[in-house]
């Protein structure tokens, strides 16, 4: 069998749960887009039976929702997808099913997400130390009028397969003339990735669920947050300590925001230049295509990884994780 052929049977033969942990779904169309994408692809679909519950602004009530939880835990689905992101989880932490979802992930199951789903990706992280994969969710990674990013799509692809080993992305020339040679070589080896989106990762600080990583690879991300409030959570993540004791900070991207007419000056090069100052011993590293945007790389929160610049490109490496599923991948 030709490596084309097999990961092509892959695609058949693997399938993908999707559920709604967070916010409502607010446009079924985009949803049934989305699932007819995946379908096209060769994905066996199953779609939650309260992924399209609505309570308040949550995709049902916190019962429903961490019924749903359990189920994708339950699922035995290569991919568990979320179908989008807003705000919900932060209920749930007390009461997620940590030990299914550890379970489900040691068996194969990848649990994918970003924005409000990070809350639950760094609490299953500090509760059973347990891989997930910070990626699209259904709606706004694959149910776009304007198509499918091909980038996004290939990383997910790879992650459903079980063969993702690793990502880069060219450095801003920014970086290149802030470090100079500096920043050349391995910059962080066998160091814990974690992180997500911004605003999310700080509201987990000095609570039972906020991973208390210290020489890890941290990346960052957020949405409709202007420069100056990206640089208020970053402030928070550096006064708490965590920031200095990281092998390196990776920033993805900030997208979204509107400057107010008194504030335009204060940009986010701004931002990054202010962090560097304050933990000059921690490379700081722009570009990371990851964020409220269509195209964004996969990323194992909670796998070891190595960071390494050669020239202008950036390589951010984990290796095999480990796969239960189809040999054929």
């Amino acid at each position: 069998m030709s490596a084309t052929t097999a990961y092509y049977f892959c695609h058949l033969m693997s399938s993908i749960y999707i559920y709604s942990p967070s916010g409502v779904v607010r446009d079924r169309r985009t949803l049934r887009r989305a699932v007819r994408r995946l379908q096209a692809l060769g994905y066996e679909t199953v779609l939650d039976e309260a992924a399209l519950q609505k309570h308040w602004r949550f995709a049902g009530d916190d019962q429903t929702r961490l019924a749903a939880v359990a189920r994708a835990a339950a699922s035995g689905a290569d991919v568990a997808l979320i179908t989008r992101g807003g705000y919900g989880i932060s209920r749930l932490l007390p009461h997620l099913p940590y030990k299914a979802l550890a379970r489900a992930a040691e068996r194969g199951t990848r649990f994918v997400g970003f924005s409000d789903f990070t809350a639950l990706q760094l609490a299953l992280l500090q509760q059973k130390g347990a891989v997930t994969w910070a990626g699209p969710a259904l709606c706004e990674g694959f149910g776009a009028l304007e198509g499918v990013d091909e980038v996004m799509q290939a990383c997910f692809e790879d992650v459903a397969c079980g063969v993702a080993e690793g990502t880069g992305w060219k450095l801003p020339m920014a970086d290149c003339k802030a470090y100079g040679a500096r920043l050349q070589g391995t910059l962080a080896q066998d160091a814990l990735l974690w992180g997500g989106n911004l605003c999310m990762v700080c509201s987990l600080l000095g609570t039972p669920w906020w991973p208390q990583l210290d020489g890890g690879v941290l990346f960052l991300e957020d949405v409709g947050e202007a420069p100056y409030r990206v640089e208020r959570m970053l402030a928070q993540l550096l006064h708490a300590g965590t920031l200095a004791h990281q092998q390196a900070v990776v920033l993805g991207q900030f997208s979204g925001w509107h400057a107010a007419p008194y504030s335009k000056e204060y940009s986010l090069a701004k931002v990054v230049a202010w962090l560097r100052r304050h933990i000059k011993d921690v490379p700081v590293l722009t570009g990371l295509p990851f964020g409220h945007v269509p195209t964004k790389v996969l990323l194992p929160v909670g796998a070891r990884v190595t960071l390494e610049v050669q020239g202008r490109e950036v390589l951010l490496l984990w290796g095999h994780l480990g796969h239960t599923g189809h040999t054929a991948c």
